[in-house]
């Protein structure tokens, strides 16, 4: 059997909600199937997983946009701009598929499949008890601080970056099976990903360099404007390590693929959110969670993202 595996690509929680959901259908009789692992992402050029995707004889989407396909047999997630448009929302409870499970509510996709593969199907693992905990903090953003949150000594900080940096297709391929098989601290320290971390290393230090030197504090919100080069390297909560009291965070800069601008919440500022990022990034054809969201542009589009960055950041600054 062939079965494909779509997650959210470049993404802690997408790769562990793959882990996970790989378990769980070994557990319920497919351990023979042949897995392939598809990284979906947000730019332009991909806004939901595309039906040539879906090629297998069991499709599942996970962590990411929801699908009308009728080749779709698994969904799980918990983003509440899981469904690009009322039609797709329509399709998904019109199909009233026992296999599909959407949840808001839920701070990690990989939380989510945990929970209803232990309620739906009697299923858990503990030794992937590490893996689900560690997932919900990094995609919840649970650090005890921001400095915690880009320490680059910890070994399961440096696999985050490992994964956020090389997250692809051939990337899932790879490290799926491994999570399936080492532990979480296991694959951390191991050559695996040390090798791949020795270059972002410095370009992580680079990164915060730039973002002390661009950032603008706009009342509550850091506004960090990093167009003038493409970004080797990116950190979600490197606004909040140097700016402690700040309540939002817009950063917009230049990836490979094109301009995107990313809206945090410093859950660290003892501030209330007062805001739904997740809302407020859809109305530009981003999406994302209440306290945290991206919006992606075409390579031609630089101008326009920078705008549109500074009306959010004012929009934020109240």
């Amino acid at each position: 059997m062939r079965f494909v595996v779509a997650s959210h690509g470049h993404c802690f929680d997408g790769l562990s909600s793959a882990v996970l959901f790989t378990r769980l259908m070994q557990e319920r009789g497919l351990g023979q199937a042949q897995f392939e692992y598809r990284a979906c992402g947000y730019g332009m050029n991909q806004q939901q997983a595309e039906e040539k995707l879906l090629v297998g004889d069991e499709n599942a989407i996970l962590d990411y946009r929801f699908s009308g396909s009728n080749k779709l047999t698994w969904y799980f997630d918990h983003h509440r701009t899981a469904f690009s448009s009322p039609s797709d929302r329509a399709l998904f409870d019109a199909a009233q598929n026992p296999q599909f499970f959407f949840d808001a509510a839920y701070s990690s996709c990989t939380k989510l499949i945990a929970d209803t593969a232990q309620k739906q199907y009697g299923f858990s693992d503990p030794k992937l008890d590490p893996l689900v905990r560690f997932a919900d903090i990094v995609d919840a953003a649970r650090f005890q601080s921001p400095e915690q949150a880009i320490d680059r000594n910890d070994p399961l900080m440096r696999l985050v970056s490992v994964v956020e940096h090389y997250g692809d297709d051939a990337f899932y391929a790879t490290f799926v099976p491994e999570l399936l098989q080492k532990s979480l601290t296991e694959l951390a320290t191991s050559n695996l990903v040390s090798d791949r971390y020795k270059p972002l290393g410095k370009k992580h230090e680079r990164f915060v360099e730039r973002v002390r030197e661009k950032s603008e504090v706009q009342g509550r919100v850091v506004f960090v404007d990093l167009t003038e080069s493409v970004l080797e390297s990116v950190g979600k909560f490197v606004t909040y390590a140097l700016y402690p009291k700040s309540v939002y965070s817009v950063l917009v800069g230049v990836l490979k693929g094109g301009p995107k601008i990313s809206v945090g919440y410093n859950p660290w500022s003892g501030q209330a959110l007062d805001a739904d990022i997740s809302a407020i990034c859809a109305r530009y054809g981003g999406g994302g969670h209440p306290v945290v969201g991206g919006i992606s542009f075409a390579a031609n589009e630089v101008e326009r993202a920078r705008l549109v960055a500074r009306e959010i950041a004012k929009e934020l600054a109240g």
